[in-house]
């Protein structure tokens, strides 16, 4: 989740399966995506499959509701022109989670309460395909036009100071009545019934609740409102829950203009709580499927025990049938993403000191899920647009959409590769097997956007070379001591002795195998400037000698520019 953010950058769908070539990943120093110095005609394919990877994103979508399509066919020809149902549509919800002036019943539409809201159009058949609808009133309308007779099995209806036309000849005007009527005696008895057999369950009920809360009186109780009403019926610890009518009013019914960014599970909107507190609502969209109902648990979850001054702070949240919703302190200074490439004119970026200040709180937040909870939490998607910023700059890390909870002596195998492309560790990519140190290569990625500002892809430099990836960008320029080449031009000024220690302790935390890379407690004593020498010392050899085996086996084939065999081809093949 980017909370807030308006950068896109490619991430791979829910169901993306990891990719496994042959021909790219079958040993420690052929992984793709920067970890390794790469000839060039694997660079150009690496670069083609993540053009298709681009190409290949797609989105969930979901069927509208048929009883909701129903009442806005029929909103429609009531013809609203006082504006006053505005929360009508079933591409967001179904009539029964929120929709106003609709009563439900195991999930069908069963009343329409619709008197005196100023109408001046005529009733749509298509309020016949209301199968379960037993009560309809529209009294005080300025309706006109017939009744549909299929309407008629509809037990009650309130057509009164209206001009509907009802009857066999359609000529006689409707009133409050019902074409099935019941006899007084019959429908006392049914009341009378009604009445005791609720009673009798409101008894039951509440001896089922007593015995449950003196078996359950010391666990953390949890909730969930199957039946989809406004109120939020979870709970969990000291968390608030929010109905759904707080959360609409809030993003002013979801407007788009409250939009201020989109992660992987959904959409981010600003939102105004009503004693003026700014929130961040995110609205997951795909709660529906496997992983978007077990994301909501899990960030639930994992907020409630992971408590940290560069983690951020889950507020409450609200659930419906229909709707997954988190609400979040709203980050005034938006995310790091923001702060490095979408600046607005005008506004100031970050200096040198506060992009060393993020990157130290990165660490701590980060060191803190690996090693300081009960259970490891494994980020699984870290970058600058999932780093925010408080009042005073300070890093807070957000979007446990992707995180894992893992056992302390297991890792975590998935066939699902969740991630943003050139973050994701290559073991990951070709494994499916995540750890700490699969973080560790995402917070090297992203220490590497805090030095230039650019993003971890950046297709506009094939124009000018080779390199897509900003990992190989950073070591060529390396290689060839043009360090004022790599800080972001944006930086006025710059401590050269920190930049470098920031660009070591990157490249040493994303090396190709994840045994080589230090943890999270290494690295920020990295940062300080413990152990780097002799770590980086042989890093530099092992790179050396890698660059002249590479160098020796691209002068191996070189071939005659007439010649017809197929270079690339043998050059996949024997270099591995």
């Amino acid at each position: 989740m980017a909370m807030a953010t308006t950068e896109a950058e490619p991430e791979y769908p829910n169901g993306g399966k990891r990719f496994a070539g042959r021909t790219f990943l079958e040993t420690k120093e052929s992984y793709v995506f920067g970890a390794f110095p790469i000839w060039h005609p694997l660079k150009l394919v690496t670069s083609c499959f993540i053009l298709l990877n681009f190409l290949s994103i797609g989105y969930p979508s979901k069927e509208p509701d048929l009883e909701g399509e129903a009442l806005v066919q029929l909103l429609r020809t009531l013809n609203d022109s006082n504006g006053q149902i505005r929360d009508w549509n079933y591409y967001f919800v179904s009539p029964c989670v929120s929709w106003s002036h609709v009563t439900c019943n195991n999930g069908s539409v069963t009343s329409l309460s619709l008197a005196s809201i100023g109408f001046s159009g005529t009733l749509s058949p298509a309020i016949t395909k209301l199968k379960f609808l037993v009560s309809l009133d529209l009294s005080s309308n300025d309706l006109n036009g017939p009744v549909p007779m299929r309407f008629f099995s509809v037990p009650e209806f309130n057509f009164t100071a209206t001009s509907l036309t009802c009857g066999s000849s359609l000529e006689e005007p409707c009133v409050s009545s019902s074409p099935f009527p019941v006899s007084t005696s019959k429908s006392r008895l049914r009341v009378a019934v009604i009445a005791a057999s609720c009673g009798v369950f409101i008894v039951l009920l509440l001896g089922f609740a007593y015995r449950y809360r003196h078996l359950h009186r010391l666990k953390h109780d949890v909730f969930v409102d199957v039946a989809g009403e406004d109120e939020c019926k979870i709970s969990f610890g000291q968390l608030k829950r929010f109905s759904w009518r707080e959360i609409e009013l809030a993003t002013d019914y979801f407007s788009e203009s409250n939009i201020i960014g989109q992660g992987g599970f959904g959409k981010v909107y600003k939102g105004v709580l009503p004693d003026n507190t700014k929130v961040a609502i995110k609205r997951l969209t795909d709660y529906y499927s496997p992983g978007g109902e077990a994301a909501f648990q899990r960030e639930v979850q994992l907020i409630s025990v992971a408590v940290h001054r560069n983690l951020l702070r889950l507020i409450g949240f609200c659930t419906t049938s229909s709707e997954r919703i988190l609400v979040y302190p709203y980050m005034r200074n938006l995310s790091v993403a923001y702060q490095l490439r979408e600046l607005k004119p005008g506004e100031k970026g970050l200096d040198w000191p506060t992009r060393k200040r993020v990157a130290f709180g990165a660490a701590h937040g980060l060191e803190y899920l690996h090693e300081h909870c009960n259970l490891k939490i494994i980020h699984r998607d870290l970058k600058a647009a999932n780093i925010l910023l408080d009042d005073n700059f300070e890093a807070v890390l957000g979007d446990f959409g992707l995180a894992k909870l893992v056992d302390t002596k297991l890792t975590h195998v998935t066939t699902q590769i969740r991630g943003t492309m050139g973050h994701i560790a290559p073991e990951y990519l070709s494994t499916g097997k995540s750890s700490e140190k699969t973080d560790v290569f995402g917070y090297g990625i992203t220490l590497l956007e805090l030095v230039t500002g650019q993003r971890a892809i950046d297709l506009s430099r094939l124009e000018d070379e080779e390199d897509v990836l900003l990992l190989d960008h950073i070591k060529k320029l390396l290689r060839e001591d043009r360090l004022d080449d790599i800080v972001d031009g944006n930086l006025k000024t710059y401590n050269r002795q920190e930049v470098k220690t920031i660009i070591q302790v990157a490249l040493l935390s994303t090396q190709s195998s994840p045994e080589d890379r230090p943890t999270m407690a290494e690295v920020v004593k990295l940062l300080q400037g413990v152990g780097l020498a002799e770590r980086w010392a042989k890093w530099e050899e092992v790179e050396h000698e890698r660059n002249q085996a590479f160098s020796l086996m691209s002068q191996q084939y070189v071939w005659p520019e007439e010649s017809t065999i197929d270079q690339e081809a043998i050059q996949l093949s024997k270099a591995r």
